[in-house]
């Protein structure tokens, strides 16, 4: 079985419209004990995210944006200098959702893999993704927290599955979601096979390889040094 971002996402989800301001997003973001909300439309489409680092963005540059005495941190002044955060200053001046936010943001649908969801996340480098209907409209966000979740299945069912998966022709243990595969296959090919079948069930921590086989049809592969 492959889990889906629809399993896992939260659809209860804390958003503010483009419109919203400053001070309407900071009391959301405190009072969810969250570090970032999508921003919408008036038709609930997703416009981008606003996140903790945006609104802190005005505290950085507040001697720009007040006029007083404050210099920002070093590393916000070189960071702005060297043009590696250019709309800082921007939405060091901004006062509303859209103002503030970071646009585009990255969006995911349900039906996507969580291992897709968690590679999206890493490349991108962000903690969580708002989850949207075909018209681009939001239904759910999915945090690494969630993709995590998939990593909490009872051993029971990993071994279930595995069993399933490899019909049966392997001697299946799990404890803590680690996978003991035991037993013998006429070619070492198979016994191959079962593991990568293990390995790819949502849950499955690692596979630990106690299978034998009666033949290594691989050894006799010209790759692998056969005729």
């Amino acid at each position: 079985m492959t889990s889906f971002v629809e399993n896992v996402m939260t659809t209860d989800v804390a958003a503010v419209n483009e419109k919203a301001s400053f001070h309407t997003v900071a009391e959301l973001l405190i009072s969810r004990g969250v570090s970032g909300v999508p921003v919408l439309d008036d038709d609930n489409r997703v416009l981008g995210v606003v996140s903790e680092a945006d609104l802190l963005a005005k505290e950085e540059f507040k001697e720009r944006y007040y006029g007083d005495d404050y210099r920002p941190p070093l590393r916000a002044r070189i960071r702005h200098s060297a043009g590696s955060e250019g709309s800082g200053f921007r939405k060091s001046l901004g006062e509303t959702a859209g103002a503030l936010m970071t646009s585009p943001a990255h969006v995911i649908t349900p039906d996507t893999p969580v291992v897709s969801a968690a590679r999206l996340m890493d490349r991108h480098g962000v903690k969580r993704l708002p989850v949207v209907d075909a018209g681009g409209r939001l239904i759910g966000i999915v945090s690494r927290r969630d993709l995590i979740k998939v990593f909490l299945r009872p051993d029971k069912d990993i071994e279930r599955e595995v069993r399933e998966a490899l019909h049966g022709r392997a001697e299946v243990a799990v404890a803590d979601a680690v996978v003991t595969l035991s037993g013998t296959y006429a070619e070492r090919s198979q016994a191959v096979t079962a593991i990568r079948l293990a390995e790819n069930i949502d849950g499955v921590v690692a596979v630990h390889d106690d299978l034998s086989w009666k033949h290594d049809d691989i050894a006799d592969l010209p790759m692998w040094g056969g005729a």
